[in-house]
């Protein structure tokens, strides 16, 4: 059997095969066979390959459970992007053509990726999660490879707008000793990436059999920590990555530290007043002042 059909959204369209007409099953035929064409397609140019007009893709599409195409092509994303394998993602991307053109092809993509966020961005889930990091509970921010970078950057920007945030490397089999003894009121962060380390995914399981508050941002609804987390964020991308896609998950946290900072009004002031004396006192930062740039001839 073809290693898609294990993904939610393939097994949903074999399901309702049944209930579809002649033309909505070659539609699903063709999809489940052919995920890693269809996702690249129009709807015009899925009607012309099925040879059914373009009214049928779109009853199709609403029939399968999405508001529009746009919706649809984006569960398909989806699916294809958690099972490329590095391979397939170097043969899906323009490694041979011109530099400047894959300059303005990548920023473009980045680009495509914050709009849609922008335009599609669950506000209330991004409130809820704020607020709970403007609670006083501890805050595990947990990552792993690729994710890894974003969960350094979270965890290392809220330790300038609160305390008691804590980072770990999901590759280190210490977290399972910081979580366990964790404050029964901590809340865990995890930040995860397609292709989903299976090290992520056990610590999320971890996290709710000790009781922890779980929080995950992910870059997919098909990521397998959404079905264990209290709330889930995602950033989905509209482009299938060659390694990964870093500019949405790094504006949702830059917007997570300043609206948490926005709220923490005297507290943080101190906060970082506190971190500002220590800086000085410990030479950590380099300072433009007359001591410490010291131009000296010769």
């Amino acid at each position: 059997m073809n290693e898609q059909r294990t993904h939610p959204i393939i097994k949903k369209l074999i399901r309702q095969h049944h209930s579809l007409t002649v033309k909505g099953k070659v539609l699903s035929d063709y999809i489940t066979r052919n995920t890693r064409k269809a996702v690249f397609m129009t709807a015009k140019e899925l009607s012309e390959t099925c040879n059914v007009s373009e009214a049928t893709v779109v009853r199709f599409v609403v029939q399968s459970g999405y508001k529009g195409y746009g919706d649809f092509l984006q569960a398909l994303r989806d699916v294809v992007n958690t099972e490329l394998t590095l391979l397939d993602r170097a043969d899906l991307s323009d490694l041979k053509g011109k530099g400047a053109n894959r300059l303005r092809r990548a920023v473009s993509e980045e680009i495509d990726n914050l709009q849609q966020f922008y335009e599609t961005a669950d506000i209330d889930k991004i409130n809820d999660l704020v607020d709970y990091l403007a609670s006083e509970s501890p805050v595990y921010v947990i990552g792993s490879r690729l994710s890894y970078t974003f969960a350094y950057y979270l965890g290392w920007s809220l330790t300038k707008i609160r305390s008691d945030v804590h980072i770990l490397k999901g590759s280190d089999d210490t977290c399972i000793d910081w979580l366990t003894i964790a404050h029964p009121e901590s809340i865990a962060v995890i930040i995860a990436t397609s292709r989903y380390p299976n090290e992520l995914i056990r610590l999320g399981k971890l996290v709710r059999r000790l009781g922890l508050m779980l929080i995950v941002i992910a870059d997919s609804q098909l990521c397998p920590l959404n079905q264990f987390a209290h709330l889930s964020l995602t950033a989905p991308s509209k482009h299938i990555p060659f390694i990964g896609s870093p500019t949405t998950i790094s504006c949702i946290i830059t917007h997570l530290v300043i609206e948490l900072a926005s709220r923490n009004g005297k507290r943080i002031r101190k906060h970082q007043q506190k971190l500002e004396k220590s800086y000085r006192e410990s030479d950590i930062l380099f300072n433009l002042d007359a001591e410490a740039f010291d131009i000296q001839a010769g």
